[in-house]
């Protein structure tokens, strides 16, 4: 399928979405959100890759929601578009696939709420990150005053939150909003570099990583504790364990794709 406001394409077990609205500094409406709905279902159909990078086109990954559709909705209209945005972005995370912002511009507001809903998040040195919509007058709507805090603490969440400033690369790192930092030439064979990394561990070790540690950050120690026995006992279950346990006392890389 084609797409108007973004490209999709697989690579062996990576795949690649380019957010493709360039003129609009790729800002997101309801149409881009319904596509991103579509990739998201042909992944898990088609079970086509591991890891997704996302970035965007030209200078911006995804400047934020589409301002030109919202100004005139209603209350209404408006909480429907905040909700369609939280059910893709709360999809991803919930999702067995690894997804990686390769951030090439700016990300605000959406874009910044888009970049976190991704499991990890690679800056170029020209990123810029926010949360500006108080300048709008309006709160983030695709759950930015939830994710952010949880990714860099309440004080400096809120800094950001209530003034809307707008941070570069190098404190979103500092931050820990992202993992690193790159070149902009180098962003994308960073990423891929990153993604074959985890392509190559035990595919079902990975999806229980990810869904321990999401479902950790909404439960206590304890709960999360549990959590993690069901994982570790699945792994054990499934064979990956035996696969890669055997290698390391042979001396050898494992190859979990005969398991």
């Amino acid at each position: 399928m084609t797409y108007k406001n973004l490209d999709f394409q697989t690579e062996g077990r990576m795949g690649f979405v380019r957010m493709n609205r360039p003129d609009a500094m790729n800002a997101l409406n309801t149409e881009t959100f319904h596509e991103l709905i579509h990739v998201l279902d042909r992944l898990e159909r088609d079970d086509a890759a591991d890891v997704v990078i996302v970035t965007g086109e030209g200078k911006a990954f995804v400047a934020g929601a589409d301002i030109v559709e919202m100004k005139d909705m209603d209350g209404q209209q408006s909480r429907a578009f905040s909700r369609l945005g939280q059910y893709v972005f709360r999809r991803m995370e919930t999702m067995d696939i690894i997804f990686i912002a390769a951030v090439n511009g700016y990300a605000l507001g959406g874009g910044c709420e888009f970049a976190m809903a991704c499991d990890l998040r690679i800056a170029s040195e020209k990123a810029k990150f926010g949360q500006p919509e108080v300048n709008l007058g309006v709160t983030p709507g695709f759950a930015g005053t939830q994710r952010l805090p949880r990714l860099i603490g309440k004080a400096r969440a809120m800094e950001l939150l209530v003034t809307g400033e707008v941070i570069d690369a190098h404190a979103a790192l500092a931050y820990g909003l992202v993992n690193r930092i790159t070149e902009p030439e180098d962003l994308m064979d960073e990423a891929k570099s990153l993604a074959a990394k985890i392509i190559a561990k035990g595919p079902v070790s990975v999806r229980m990583v990810k869904a321990c540690v999401n479902r950790g950050m909404q439960a206590d120690i304890d709960t999360g504790g549990a959590f993690e026995s069901d994982a570790f006992g699945l792994c054990f279950a499934s064979g990956e364990t035996r696969t890669g346990m055997s290698a390391f006392l042979e001396k050898r890389e494992p190859d979990f794709r005969r398991s």
